[in-house]
């Protein structure tokens, strides 16, 4: 069993960190995640720290994206992106006074075109390291005693790999910790994460611990990311979405427990229909419907028939359709195997 990550005072314990996922890692998902157990640390998704200040300005509500914060039992980290460090200040400063969050992380990873060259932030900001040194001090200061802390990739391409140096500044300006994914942004999730480049960045820290991310999607690989590779924490993210239990079946690896077997098909369905009343008790029926639709995809994702249901469920619009897609088209149990396809 890895020892437990320590990020400021804070113990993190198992060391399995949930990522932050745009439209997905909401207050509902957290909630599931919970129910399992398994996750170290739990993070919402990430919030434009500019549109927060707009909001706020404004007397408007919110972010969606803060839904459940206050309330909700910690630790949890929010992540926050912007370029502008008195803008990422202010909001830290706002997230650590008023939600008493436990750790405010900032996107420099995110390799959408929308966060990158649109608003020149996420992984657009790996090109300007003095930059993301001031974001980072001038947030450290602002969220003290709160730790800061800064997720990356390995670099803007495969040809502008500077995740060492980059590692560098962020531990001198003061963050807590690092995440990186193993994948450049111009490789977006194609290939697969270098967890050798992830585990050659320890070297290059002195104090701060250091958490890889990509490509963990069974307890098997959690268990082989820590064997094999200098780490301190891990980090799942697209692989959990529509296996919440993830966590837990990692967690109890990593103690050397027996591994808890994937639910059955029919408990998978009671999950997914749980999570739909956590969405539209938030958002509503329409709203929450409409947003079921990609949990959904994701809870039906490699299984059999996953095909067919997914193209019934994108067009849900009503409690109505939801439950009568999922008793039609969501599968019950598993179809037996063909013996004449099994390997001789």
């Amino acid at each position: 069993m890895p020892a437990p990550l320590r990020i400021g005072d804070l113990v993190i314990d198992p060391p399995i960190l949930q990522a932050p996922m745009a439209g997905f890692t909401n207050a509902a998902f957290r909630q599931m995640v919970r129910e399992f157990g398994g996750s170290g640390l739990l993070a919402t998704e990430m919030v434009n720290a500019r549109g927060f200040v707009w909001l706020d300005e404004n007397e408007a509500e919110h972010p969606d994206r803060l839904w459940g914060v206050a309330d909700e039992a910690r630790p949890l980290a929010v992540q926050i992106w912007d370029n502008d460090a008195a803008t990422m200040a202010k909001v830290g400063r706002r997230l650590v006074e008023e939600y008493k969050i436990s750790i405010v992380d900032i996107n420099f990873g995110c390799p959408v075109r929308q966060v990158t060259e649109k608003a020149h932030s996420g992984s657009y900001l790996l090109r300007e390291p003095q930059r993301m040194f001031d974001i980072i001090s001038r947030l450290v200061k602002a969220c003290s005693p709160t730790p800061v802390t800064a997720k990356i990739r390995l670099g803007c391409s495969p040809e502008n790999v500077n995740c060492n140096e980059v590692a560098r500044v962020v531990e001198e300006a003061g963050a807590a910790a690092l995440t990186v994914h193993g994948r450049t942004a111009k490789d977006m999730f194609k290939g697969h994460a270098d967890w050798d480049r992830i585990s050659q960045i320890k070297s290059h820290l002195i104090n701060i611990p250091l958490i890889g991310n990509g490509d963990l999607d069974s307890a098997e690989k959690v268990v082989a990311a820590f064997e094999n590779y200098q780490v301190d924490g891990v980090m799942i993210a697209r692989a959990c979405l529509g296996r919440p239990w993830l966590f837990a079946q990692a967690a109890a690896a990593l103690r050397g427990d027996p591994i808890p077997p994937e639910p059955t098909l029919k408990e998978q369905r009671n999950v997914m229909l749980h999570h739909y009343k956590l969405v539209t008790e938030r958002f509503g029926e329409e709203k929450g419907t409409i947003l079921m639709r990609k949990y959904a995809c994701c809870y039906a994702q490699g299984k059999p028939g996953a095909r067919h249901f997914r193209s019934h469920v994108a067009t849900i619009a009503s409690a109505t359709e939801f439950y009568a897609v999922v008793d039609e088209f969501f599968p019950v149990e598993e179809r037996p195997r063909n013996p004449s396809s099994a390997a001789p």
